[in-house]
């Protein structure tokens, strides 16, 4: 017998044929994709970087032409005029009170009557939901100048009730917690109501626990704004310690001749700055309650 030959091994050539058309036209789309997204990105972004670096600008440097992008010599003196010649930490505060009132409010009376539209059966319960849906309908400027009378002739003008208590409720916050109670089992309820829970102690115990998105989404819509309300402390407001941020932006960044755009810039970062913590904060809760209350 001759000698045993050992099989050697056929090594496969690589694939360098081309690739299926529908493959190529998949990658060529996601890289314009990726392209609209990053402009998108882009053009959403850039006013405020250009509205935090020019707070950082003198009046002259920010209306000069051509205009640069970054601060020729960077300056402080726009915050210094907001928080030690016009006491903006009061403005601060005042908003900060009127906007943690009002989303604590939205929050718990929303949810009340929410958990009532939602689980609990009375008489006139559908009734009541179309008035909420149709009130979502109605503008505030029609009610604007009615709930102004009344706030007057309860003697709330110029004070923290008065740019308050209108704003404790809302039409949008019924819906939204409702939408979102619903999809809550009934049997968690029937078992509370058998071991002997009232409907405080279910809705406290057992429905508020299991509505966090909801009110996460709430929170933030209710504080939005609470945060940004320009013509109610306007009119209600009637004396420079009542102020909220966006009033005395408005009426103290105008100068005599001209506005003083370093100083409207300022204001607005130190405005945006907190819806932005908190919308970064509770934005996992907020996409969540979105989507489950199926608001588009």
């Amino acid at each position: 017998m001759g000698p045993t030959v050992a099989p050697t091994a056929v090594s496969t050539p690589p694939d360098t044929g081309p690739r299926p058309a529908g493959t190529r036209r998949r990658g060529t789309t996601r890289w314009w994709l990726y392209v609209v997204l990053f402009l998108g990105l882009v053009a959403m972004v850039m006013p405020f970087i250009w509205m935090i670096l020019g707070s950082f600008k003198t009046d002259a440097e920010i209306r000069q032409y051509p205009t640069e992008f970054l601060p020729r010599e960077p300056t402080a003196e726009n915050y210094e005029t907001l928080f030690g010649r016009l006491d903006f930490t009061t403005f601060f505060i005042n908003s900060i009170v009127v906007a943690v009132f009002v989303t604590l409010g939205n929050i718990v009376f929303c949810s009340m009557v929410g958990y009532a539209l939602a689980k609990l059966e009375f008489r006139g319960k559908k009734l009541l939901f179309a008035l909420v849906l149709g009130t979502l309908m109605v503008p505030g400027v029609v009610t604007f100048v009615p709930l102004f009378v009344l706030t007057a002739n309860l003697g709330l003008v110029n004070s923290y009730p008065g740019l308050i208590l209108p704003f404790l409720i809302s039409p949008l916050g019924v819906f939204l917690m409702r939408q979102f109670m619903l999809s809550l089992p009934d049997e968690l309820i029937e078992a509370a109501r058998i071991d002997g829970a009232s409907e405080w102690r279910i809705f406290l115990r057992v429905i508020m626990p299991m509505c966090g998105p909801a009110v996460a989404t709430l929170a933030i819509l209710t504080f939005l704004a609470s945060w940004n309300n320009f013509l109610w402390p306007l009119v209600v407001a009637t004396t420079e310690d009542m102020y909220t941020l966006p009033v005395a932006l408005a009426l103290y960044s105008v100068g005599q001749n001209a506005a003083r755009y370093g100083l409207m810039m300022a204001g607005a970062v130190v405005v945006v700055v907190p819806v932005l913590a908190v919308f970064v904060i509770l934005q996992r809760y907020f996409v969540q309650g979105i989507a489950l209350t199926g608001i588009k």
